[in-house]
């Protein structure tokens, strides 16, 4: 009888090891499944972004200055931040 439940306790072990094992599988996929969706909701943002440009660049002549005086303004936040980063690294 000693035999018969030191067996099952192998089994049990081999068992457990295997639902650890699986338990891990899962919780990696679940992780890449939750940076693809981050992913995709970012690419969803993006092309609204680019939409909204495109219109913006198709108006009139009002709207092509506000756009260049955004994008200039945009340009100058870049360089500023990245001056700012690089000196903070020091």
């Amino acid at each position: 009888m000693a035999d018969w439940n030191r067996g099952h306790g192998s089994v049990d072990d081999m068992l457990d090891a295997e639902n650890k094992r699986m338990a891990e599988n899962l919780a990696t996929k679940v992780s890449r499944l939750k940076s693809d969706s981050n992913f995709l909701s970012a690419t969803g943002l993006l092309s609204g972004s680019v939409k909204r440009f495109s219109t913006m660049v198709r108006s009139g002549r009002d709207n092509r200055r506000i756009l260049c005086y955004v994008s200039v303004g945009l340009v100058l936040v870049f360089f500023v931040l990245y001056y700012l980063v690089s000196r903070i690294q020091r």
